[in-house]
């Protein structure tokens, strides 16, 4: 395991010789026109199964599915949490949630602050994106890029946004967890980071129309796009074009509402809310004029371009807009329905096109898979949980790891305390408020609804001795009792869905 430092100021060293490294390998003019562009897409709260490349026949995602044909398209991609703040911290970073001490959603109740009749008392977490990490963007800064933030930030109050963190430019990123502000997801965006736009302006249509802007100021150099929309987060709000289509779409396909039962917790089983449905497309057409942009400023074939989620999709509370069927769960839970997602990647002449991989990856794969594709190798070995995943774009593979997730609080969707680990086909889940162990084999149960942890007691002994050591070696927070729950009182995990 790499030993993780903790100094900025050593770590741009490195990240600095590196660099020299990297010019002494290669004719510095020729190396500078070669480094890949990189654009990264993150949707907040899109679910795998949201996509048409991945199966939606409600949703439309034609720029999204265009990407997926023209580049390699995970099935196995993860979320490193089954929330926001941590996986993106973990996108930046490299580092599990257990390292960087982001666990939970910035601004959830901290343990003092715990009102909720739980067996458990939550762990702390950290409330902020560290300075001392280093981030994507400042690593790859020190190698020469220039760095573009568009969308949600979600890591910390001001003094560590974007800007702080190695972002030359930061349109909208702020502490919020939504767009709160103003008229929301329409100008006046109420944003400190962002100027409003003329009245009804579309916010995804905006930040893709910045990103477009860079593109065509920085065509000449290697650029880093990080664009973390706010879409398809909550509160559900559309155009009004495009909820009209689909409302028309739902009569026309006969589709009706089905719900099934998660614990406490009413679960959406069909694709079919139309506003959430509008919010999908919105943000594939902003994907879509980012892509374009690239193709404009004739640099797509030297661009690296990605596209994941941090979460999985809302089916449990707060509007229920999705289904992730026949995924177990969603947002906030452990089940796959909450931490697989859409991991797509397009690299001219690395990737082939119309490809499909099987692999698990994850969140903190992205941070030296991107140094090294900007030739900084050396600084990529700086700090990272994550693994360069370059051969499986190639269409080679890598040795079998396992990957790990930890979540020690309630979530607002219904989900408990628990960690987990998934090694091959094999995924075990702990819940922390009764020590019970899940097992699932998840290449003939991905759905999650065969428990076999009594039939598999080896498998389960040591794939929990395995998390545990992990869980030790990351520094990981647990949850405690909760010495004010009264088990005669309802329990804090239930919702009731809204008629």
């Amino acid at each position: 395991m790499n030993l993780l430092l903790t100094s900025k100021s050593a770590a741009i060293f490195r990240i600095l010789l590196a660099l020299v490294a990297f010019a002494f390998e290669s004719n510095s003019a020729h190396a500078q026109s070669q480094r890949p562009n990189i654009v990264v897409f993150l949707a907040d709260d899109l679910g795998q199964l949201d996509l048409g490349c991945y199966g939606s026949t409600f949703y439309e995602t034609p720029h999204i599915d265009q990407l997926a044909r023209e580049g390699v398209r995970f099935t196995n991609g993860y979320a490193a949490c089954p929330v926001c703040s941590p996986t993106r911290a973990s996108l930046l970073t490299g580092l599990y949630p257990t390292r960087t001490g982001i666990t939970d959603y910035i601004g959830a109740p901290q343990p003092a602050q715990w009102k909720r009749n739980t067996i458990l008392q939550p762990a702390p977490y950290a409330t902020r994106l560290a300075l001392e990490e280093t981030t994507i963007a400042e690593a790859l800064k020190g190698v020469g890029y220039s760095t573009f933030f568009a969308g949600k930030w979600h890591l910390g109050d001001e003094g560590a946004w974007p800007e702080d963190q190695g972002f030359d430019v930061n349109m909208g990123g702020t502490d919020r967890g939504g767009p709160y502000g103003g008229d929301k997801y329409f100008s006046p965006y109420g944003n400190p980071r962002l100027a409003d736009g003329p009245q009804g302006e579309h916010l995804p249509d905006r930040l893709a129309t910045e990103a477009a802007k860079f593109i065509a100021a920085n065509r000449e150099k290697p650029f880093l796009i990080y664009l973390p929309f706010y879409d398809v987060h909550t509160p559900l709000m559309a155009r009004a074009d495009l909820q009209k289509k689909y409302e028309a779409k739902r009569k026309q396909l006969g589709l009706e509402e089905r719900w099934g039962r998660e614990f406490e917790r009413d679960v959406r089983l069909v694709q079919s809310h139309a506003i959430y449905a509008a919010m999908v497309e919105a943000m594939d057409q902003a994907v879509g004029k980012v892509l374009a942009a690239l193709r404009e400023s004739a640099v797509d074939d030297n661009t690296l371009v990605i596209f994941t989620s941090d979460n999985g999709g809302l089916s449990t509370s707060e509007g229920w807009p999705t289904s992730n069927m026949p995924l177990r769960g969603g947002k906030g839970w452990m089940y796959e329905g909450g931490i697989r997602e859409p991991w797509i990647v397009r690299w001219p002449g690395v990737t082939r096109s119309g490809t499909s991989n099987d692999t698990p990856i994850t969140s903190p794969d992205l941070f030296p898979t991107l140094l090294a594709a900007a030739g900084a190798a050396g600084a990529a070995a700086l700090k990272s949980d994550g693994v360069n995943i370059e051969p499986l774009l190639r269409g080679e593979s890598l040795e079998e790891r396992a990957l790990f997730w930890h979540y020690p609080h309630y979530g607002n969707q219904g989900g408990a305390p628990a960690a987990a680990i998934r090694r091959g086909d094999w995924k075990l889940i702990k819940w922390f408020e009764t020590g019970r162990r899940e097992l699932f084999h998840l290449g003939e149960d991905p759905g999650e609804l065969n428990d076999l942890a009594d039939k598999e007691v080896g498998r389960v002994g040591s794939l929990l001795a395995e998390l545990q050591v992990w869980l030790q070696a990351t520094g990981a927070k647990l949850p405690t009792d909760n010495t004010n729950y009264d088990s005669s009182q309802p329990n804090g995990r239930s919702a009731k869905r809204a008629p």
